[in-house]
């Protein structure tokens, strides 16, 4: 099996004080891939080269603390791609693909970083900006080679992934610009991009248990009142390998939980 973990951290070394690299080696993933993690090639030196056994590859972004992904790894990639293309989004960390390629596969894990429009006007200008140039990145990608892309995407796609669904319809994360295009990138017609949401997949009707994220405010992850922002989206041959799924609610080392999904194949 390949075990394969999503968590965006809302900072590396606020989740390193609550034990982050201990979960990780009680939990051995093969990968797991990072979001938000707010650090520096500075911050990474002498302490988080490695975490668990695992060698960690970075994306940072070029304001400090903020946003960056990170992918940490038991297997040697054979390439690694730091962004994919976009020197506004780029700038900020939100890419990082690790290629594990033989003469008989081409396949990539890629940690990615969404932009949230939550703040207000500017971002969510920026959010479509970025949606727009990602979906033919991801077709292209789709075109040479299978992949699973992990992430925080900042959308809750149906109505089951959220709680309060009808209150949030004017809201970032749940507006019907952005709902589309998750419709869009999981269709496999001539209009869309094919790839498969796995959880989905494999859990196709649940709703309270399917979040994994909660506002900070009015005692929301207390009384579960979440949302489902945080993805695998494979191409449809990887996704036919996924197994199980699971969803650490109890684990807090941000206002994500951790995702993992095993898929039935080695590197």
């Amino acid at each position: 099996m390949f075990k394969l973990t999503s968590l965006n951290l809302n900072g590396l070394r606020s989740a390193a004080t609550k034990g982050v690299a201990d979960w990780v080696a009680e939990l051995a993933p093969d990968c797991i891939c990072m979001q938000e993690i707010r650090v520096q090639a500075s911050d990474i030196e002498g302490r988080f080269e490695a975490m668990a056994g695992l060698k960690g590859h970075f994306h940072f972004a070029e304001k400090k603390g903020y946003a960056g992904t990170a992918v940490y790894t038991k297997h040697e990639p054979s390439e690694v791609v730091v962004g994919w293309g976009d020197s506004e989004f780029d700038a900020e960390g939100r890419y990082l693909e690790l290629r594990f390629d033989t003469p008989a596969r081409k396949f990539s894990v890629i940690s990615c970083y969404f932009p949230s429009g939550s703040s207000g006007e500017e971002r969510q200008a920026a959010k479509y900006r970025f949606l727009k140039g990602f979906f033919p990145h991801l077709i292209a990608l789709k075109a040479e080679r299978e992949f699973v892309l992990c992430g925080d995407i900042n959308i809750a796609h149906k109505e089951i992934d959220l709680k309060n669904w009808r209150g949030n319809q004017k809201n970032s994360g749940f507006l019907p610009d952005e709902r589309a295009w998750m419709t869009r990138l999981l269709d496999a017609g001539a209009e869309g991009a094919g790839l498969v949401d796995v959880y989905r997949m494999l859990k196709p009707d649940t709703t309270d248990e399917a979040y994994t994220w909660w506002s900070n405010r009015g005692q929301a992850y207390a009384k579960n009142v979440g949302w489902r922002l945080d993805y695998h989206l494979a191409t449809p041959k990887t996704a036919e390998l996924a197994r199980n799924e699971q969803i650490f609610k109890t684990i807090k080392f941000s206002d994500h939980a951790p995702i993992t999904v095993d898929y039935e194949f080695t590197l």
